[in-house]
């Protein structure tokens, strides 16, 4: 192992892996693989920007082609695959994106690591494939994929891809399942750095239904130290859970949210749920922490730290809240506050 493409490394949590690679494993070559969707943001990466053992490559994992050259360029021989769309509410709006990054790409990804002899092939995925679970219960590696959004088909499509590699044609892979992840250098559409972004300007916070939906809660930093905890130690073939061991329902986060801001409960809106919207989430991690993996950081320790990031760091967000983003948010929010608003 020695020169690692990281495809997806200018997202939110491809890049807190890259930040930790770079500064914590000089040893090694990081290649950043990204298409530059909206979600990909190369401020993600001003870190490490000058460190020499970083490079940055611009393309799509569904290009074979392109896919092809960067392997040959940088003689790659091991692939973490964090490329991915990952938006459940864009996932309802527009599927197509996602099975092309999330089915077609890692299979081009997969092919050339085949014919390229890589030895190592980590896949990045989600505790959503494993669907919605009963309370006291916990989703291990070897429990059955139950998706119920488009995005967690297609993650789930990625990883059966991966695992027919492996057997089929003997391909050194890995999958980690992380679980609902937080952090600096979040792009705002998911609920906490959107909560806490809409907050600082005193807007309303859409909370699809009751807020009582579940989630279990990880810190960006912990999760990436947990991809590369599997990428060093891992065995083939084998997937491991990474999980916050944190449960809470969203409803209980957007109150912390406004608490550590000083605003009011006012400005939750209740709005009718999205299609689809999975209860609860929770793993069980036993077998990742077997490997020497554990958290670093408290559920409140880490939310706090969250904020603050957001609320020193407006230069980040506030450039990206315009144009796309907003004709996301009207489509996705606009008749549901208003509904909230009796409108």
């Amino acid at each position: 192992m020695k020169n690692i493409l990281v495809t997806g490394g200018a997202g939110f949590i491809g890049s807190a892996f890259v930040r930790h690679m770079v500064a914590e494993h000089p040893e090694y070559n990081i290649i950043v693989y990204d298409k530059m969707t909206y979600a990909g943001n190369l401020d993600n990466l001003l870190p490490v920007s000058d460190e020499p053992n970083y490079r940055f490559e611009q393309g799509d994992i569904a290009h074979r082609e392109t896919v092809k050259r960067v392997f040959g360029d940088h003689d790659i021989d091991t692939v973490v695959n964090f490329a991915a769309e990952s938006h459940v509410d864009r996932s309802i709006l527009s599927p197509d994106a996602f099975v092309h990054s999330n089915a077609v790409g890692v299979h081009i990804l997969l092919d050339e690591s085949r014919q390229f002899g890589i030895e190592r092939f980590l896949q990045v995925s989600t505790d959503e494939v494993y669907g919605d679970i009963e309370p006291g219960t916990f989703s291990l590696e070897d429990d059955p994929f139950l998706p119920n959004s488009p995005y967690a088909a297609s993650k789930a499509a990625g990883e059966l891809m991966v695992r027919a590699y492996h057997i089929t044609h003997g391909l050194n892979t890995i999958v980690t399942r992380g679980s609902n992840t937080f952090g600096p250098y979040q792009y705002p559409e998911k609920l906490m750095p959107f909560f806490i972004t809409e907050a600082i300007d005193d807007r309303s916070l859409p909370v699809y239904g009751d807020g009582k939906q579940v989630r279990d809660w990880l810190y960006v930093d912990d999760h990436a130290l947990g991809v590369a905890t599997a990428l060093f130690n891992g065995e083939p073939g084998q997937a491991y859970n990474i999980a916050g061991e944190h449960q809470e329902e969203n409803i209980n986060v957007t109150h912390r949210i406004l608490d550590l801001l000083d605003k009011p409960d006012t400005l939750i809106k209740h709005v009718p749920d999205r299609e689809g919207h999975d209860l609860r989430y929770a793993m069980n991690c036993d077998k990742l922490r077997t490997l020497g993996w554990q958290r670093q950081h408290t559920f409140d320790e880490a939310v706090e730290a969250t904020v603050r990031w957001y609320q020193d760091n407006e230069w980040w967000w506030r450039k990206i809240k315009t144009g796309e983003y907003l004709e996301y948010y009207k489509r996705q929010y606009a008749a549901r506050l208003a509904a909230a608003d009796g409108v």
